[in-house]
């Protein structure tokens, strides 16, 4: 479980975004960043024994992202990450493969598994594990667990048949996805309770399948 005071702080981020006022809060910073990955090491054991990809003794420093934004290239100069995001793969980092994701920001915390926007030979190899074995991804998606556990996400998919695939196939819809992610959210108040680890065990427990799925195509 989580603390309440770092929701409060993630929070406080996102209002009062800038250096000056984090460098005052630096104790609270690492505090929260604390009690984070203090979750992560309770998440990891467990997770493991549902994904045995998932290296027991993985460092939880190796899963929680950086709070650190880079605005190099980006319009929006705040510093800082409004929430903690935390990466759970066979790689721990990068994210280059398919995984599983938990977000924690107040009102707006998610739990997520797939791959979130493939490099294109791996979002062919997927395509291709889709198009050839539909019955098999259709069984993960329809599962009843998952469907009143996860959403598939479809807002990166593309407008037109990616080339090579028929416009009118029954499954393009699925063929067009460009990311394959499925999420949950998740409440605050979830996370204050000593059932929060139990609670996302049995959610990551309900999208392995997907992830299985996407690795699978990835090693054909």
């Amino acid at each position: 479980m989580l603390k309440k005071d770092t929701l409060a702080f993630i929070q406080n981020v996102a209002d009062n975004n800038n250096r000056e006022w984090f460098a005052e809060n630096k104790h609270r910073y690492e505090e929260a960043k604390a009690d984070a990955l203090n979750l992560v090491s309770q998440i990891i054991p467990e997770l493991s024994k549902v994904d045995p990809l998932i290296s027991s003794e993985t460092d939880p420093k190796k899963s929680l992202m950086r709070i650190y934004r880079d605005v190099r290239f980006s319009k929006n100069k705040d510093p800082y990450k409004n929430n903690f995001g935390i990466w759970f793969s066979a790689k721990s980092k990068g994210g280059n493969e398919p995984g599983y994701y938990l977000h924690i920001q107040p009102g707006k915390s998610f739990l997520a598994g797939g791959y979130w926007m493939p490099e294109p030979e791996h979002l062919k190899l997927i395509r291709q594990e889709i198009d050839y074995n539909f019955s098999d991804f259709e069984k993960v998606i329809n599962d009843k667990d998952f469907k009143a556990t996860f959403k598939l996400g479809f807002g990166n998919a593309l407008k037109n048949a990616p080339k090579g695939y028929d416009p009118s196939d029954p499954n393009i819809e699925f063929l067009k996805l460009k990311s394959f992610e499925a999420t949950t959210q998740i409440a605050d108040e979830e996370f204050l309770k000593p059932t929060i680890v139990n609670k996302l065990i049995s959610s990551f427990k309900t999208v392995n399948p997907l992830v299985a799925f996407l690795r699978n195509a990835l090693e054909q």
